[in-house]
């Protein structure tokens, strides 16, 4: 059985998992810069994982900011 949790909680742990994913993002930032020379494919790895992290912080974003992000169109 799941734990119901009230609303607050549930802002607590999207803040938390938005936390995350910016550490995440940054590390992989960090990493992708730092093979770019050396390992090329390593740092094209480490840039898809930077953008699978942008793209998860996008959209936390838009959770706990609705309207932060618009859409491009």
């Amino acid at each position: 059985m799941m734990d119901v949790v009230d609303s607050d909680e549930l802002l607590r742990r999207i803040q938390r998992a938005r936390d995350c994913a910016v550490r995440e993002e940054r590390s992989w930032r960090s990493r992708s810069e730092e093979l770019g020379a050396t390992d090329p494919q390593g740092a094209r790895d480490a840039a898809v994982r930077r953008m699978s992290y942008e793209a998860v912080l996008t959209v936390l974003d838009e959770i706990l900011t609705p309207g932060k992000h618009t859409a491009e169109g």
